[in-house]
């Protein structure tokens, strides 16, 4: 079992069933022993720990609320959530790995393909032999998705594919890409397999954030994809945006992973740091300031529950996971920021994690929707009015 227990103010615990606790407990273990050892270090270098991944499909991080047939466990949301929130605990480019995997490939798959395409991929991609990537996001079209160059041309053979994605996680050590092209206008879903002619995957370098995790551009340069690889089951950008919803959850739940840990970094630190003669934590100032993170993260578990229970029960709506989205991760970069001043000077070392969750937070806030448009979704659903075309 894991060495620590999770932040529980409200013993949000008792809501949950003996499967959601085995199954965060589970992730918790593993990421205590197999990703805090060496996170900082991959930190460091800009890698991803890719030996990690055949651990993580043993244990069923890929695709877990799929049904068995197709290498899933039938998990519901609640505890796929909890998966979520551990691995971000340990780092979001653990997460991420995980969310795309799932969230932004297998879903799509499973959704809009056919069981031809279901049967190749899926199992694989569960069980780690195969890695897959989600092209949307363009380098002049990232928050107005509609608006993408993309385009698939019929051929004779199948489809003709040119343009380029952008901020692609996974994307160059992806084996599959779930890229979304216009066809004759009408936004199409396409399994762009690596190896394909006129297809490359260069990694983007230089990050300050999400730094053990692989961000590369796609390129398609008269990618010629065969007929058998167009999702058959979907039309316009309600695909797309449908994946989204799922890695969005998972995002949101991912928050609290990383709150818990700057939290706790910073709990730990208040009560062993001497200043004037007694430890920090005893400061009215510094109890406020953990006082605050710890109402938040709670604020935060509570919000994600009812969510992961309404997705349960398929009564969500995508609003709420953009509200969910939008202050699980607004108030997880706060309490890293607050953390940081906490541990002064200390804050910057990568000694404690602090510094890196904050810095992984900033990419978090922007990708899978931005902090604005998340506000913009839930201001239409409340007024009944856009404020954006």
């Amino acid at each position: 079992m894991p060495k620590t227990k999770p932040v529980d103010y409200y013993n949000i615990e008792s809501l949950l069933s003996s499967e959601e606790i085995l199954v965060r407990d589970t992730v918790r273990e593993f990421v205590d022993d197999n990703v805090l050892p060496i996170i900082e270090k991959c930190c460091r270098e800009g890698k991803f720990p890719l030996e990690l991944v055949p651990k993580m499909a043993e244990l069923g991080m890929f695709g877990p609320t799929l049904p068995q047939k197709y290498g899933g466990s039938d998990l519901n949301n609640v505890a796929y959530g909890l998966m979520t929130q551990e691995l971000e605990r340990g780092d979001s480019g653990i997460r991420s790995f995980a969310s795309v995997q799932s969230g932004l490939v297998m879903y799509p798959i499973y959704a809009y393909g056919n069981e031809e395409q279901k049967m190749k991929w899926l199992p694989q991609l569960a069980a780690g032999k195969k890695i897959g990537c989600f092209g949307l996001t363009e380098p002049d079209f990232g928050s107005n998705p509609g608006g993408m160059i993309t385009r698939a041309e019929e051929t004779s053979s199948g489809y003709l594919l040119n343009g380029a994605k952008m901020w692609i996680t996974n994307g160059t050590i992806a084996d599959v890409a779930i890229v979304w092209a216009k066809l004759n206008g009408v936004v199409r879903g396409f399994l762009v397999e690596k190896g394909m002619k006129g297809f490359t995957a260069p990694e983007m370098k230089g990050k300050h954030s999400l730094r053990a995790s692989v961000t590369s551009e796609l390129v398609f340069d008269n990618c010629e994809i065969p007929k058998e690889n167009l999702l058959p089951n979907v039309e316009g950008l309600k695909g797309p945006l449908g994946c989204l919803s799922q890695a969005r959850y998972g995002i949101a739940w991912g928050g609290i992973g990383a709150a818990m840990a700057a939290y706790e970094c910073a709990l730990g630190y208040a009560k062993s740091r001497i200043q004037f003669g007694k430890p920090i934590a005893s400061f009215q100032i510094t109890q406020e300031k953990l006082v605050y993170m710890v109402t938040e993260i709670t604020k935060m578990q509570l919000v994600c529950l009812q969510l992961g229970r309404m997705k349960d029960n398929k009564t969500v709506r995508f609003q709420q996971i953009s509200f969910a989205k939008r202050n699980n991760i607004h108030h997880a970069l706060e309490i890293c920021r607050i953390a940081r001043s906490i541990l002064g000077a200390n804050g910057i070392l990568d000694e404690y994690p602090v510094m890196r969750h904050m810095a992984n937070l900033e990419s978090v806030i922007t990708y899978e929707g931005t902090h604005e448009m998340h506000t913009l979704i839930i201001g239409e659903d409340i007024t009944g009015i856009a404020a954006f075309v």
